[in-house]
């Protein structure tokens, strides 16, 4: 009934959770902040880098779960700074089509974890 999704191309889980759980067809995946997988080490000092390397941390527990981001249709963005939003957006849009992207809400918090800039988590459907 569930599945928990994990792999090596994403960082692995700093705490009692997964990357991802799947469900029937739903997949749920757990805020994914600028680490690096392959060295285990924060990507700093440019928001749109920090976003990429989220972005990209999702993409790969997506594909581990046969699926893409065109199958996503809901994401939360965790920001530190809602003054770089555009910056943040403008990195988050090139992984979707205009068109079918999916629903998502943006809020600013005080801290995240490692107190990075950014975090994004999201929920696709086969």
């Amino acid at each position: 009934m569930k599945k928990i999704i994990n792999t090596s191309k994403a960082p692995a889980p700093i705490g009692p959770y997964n990357q991802a759980t799947l469900i029937k067809d739903t997949l749920y995946i757990s805020g994914q902040i600028p680490i690096d997988p392959a060295t285990g080490k924060l990507v700093e000092g440019d928001i749109k880098k920090e976003t990429k390397q989220s972005m990209e941390n999702l993409k790969a527990i997506l594909e581990e779960a046969g699926m893409t981001f065109e199958h996503v249709v809901k994401s939360t963005i965790f920001i530190k700074d809602m003054h770089q939003f555009a910056q943040i957006n403008e990195v988050y849009g090139t992984y979707f089509d205009a068109d079918t992207a999916p629903a998502r809400e943006t809020v600013e918090v005080a801290n995240l974890p490692k107190f990075v800039n950014v975090e994004i988590s999201m929920i696709a459907v086969k």
